[in-house]
């Protein structure tokens, strides 16, 4: 039998600004109708917002590090490495990293 993962760390993409937000959460569900419904300051004015990316934990402390390191230079560097694609065809702003043709 398998058993989902309790912990969450996700990034958003605001269809508003076409920035990110990264979080973590025991409950992706219901935090995603939270940020879109204007439950959490910080993306209040930023709906709408797209789960783009979602990674799963086993115990929250791992989750909890995983989101502040995504929150570094090195891993905004290494989401925009990862998700080059997905946010050039979504229109993010801030994409310093080069992708070749074959990749769009």
């Amino acid at each position: 039998m398998c058993m989902p993962l309790p912990y969450c760390v996700y990034i958003l993409f605001s269809e508003r600004d076409k920035q990110l937000y990264t979080g973590y959460t025991s409950n992706i569900e219901k935090r995603i109708i939270n940020h879109n419904s204007g439950g959490t300051i910080s993306t209040r004015n930023r709906a709408p917002l797209k789960l783009i990316f979602c990674e799963f934990y086993l115990f929250k402390e791992d989750a909890e590090k995983r989101e502040k390191y995504f929150k570094t230079t090195m891993g905004k560097k290494a989401i925009k490495l990862m998700l080059a694609t997905s946010l050039l065809k979504m229109g993010y702003r801030n994409l310093d990293v080069k992708i070749s043709d074959d990749e769009i």
